[in-house]
């Protein structure tokens, strides 16, 4: 049986998160572009789904924003983005996709 972190090294998981940075690449912290990785918009350990691609978003990994230099995803955590301060995006993660 795998692990949960093995379900995010997994294929789906790669394949999620490569469809996710294709259709938008602005962070759903800092609302910057350049966003090199995914990640969920509630957390699954708050019970948000691991798979749902309606529950991924873009974000700045490891490396941070180039633009802020927010560590967008080390910051978010396994918290809720609203308990963020965030910037205004041209997407609104919190209602979903349209």
């Amino acid at each position: 049986m795998a692990t949960n972190r093995d379900e995010l090294t997994s294929y789906a998981w790669r394949q999620l998160r490569a469809r996710t940075l294709a259709a938008s690449d602005v962070c759903i912290v800092c609302g910057h572009g350049a966003s090199d990785s995914a990640d969920h918009v509630i957390p699954v350990s708050k019970g948000g789904a691991r798979l749902d691609p309606d529950n991924v978003a873009p974000i700045h990994g490891v490396y941070g924003c180039p633009v802020c230099l927010r560590r967008c995803n080390s910051e978010k955590g396994d918290r809720p983005l609203s308990d963020l301060v965030q910037l205004a995006t041209s997407v609104d993660w919190f209602a979903g996709p349209q």
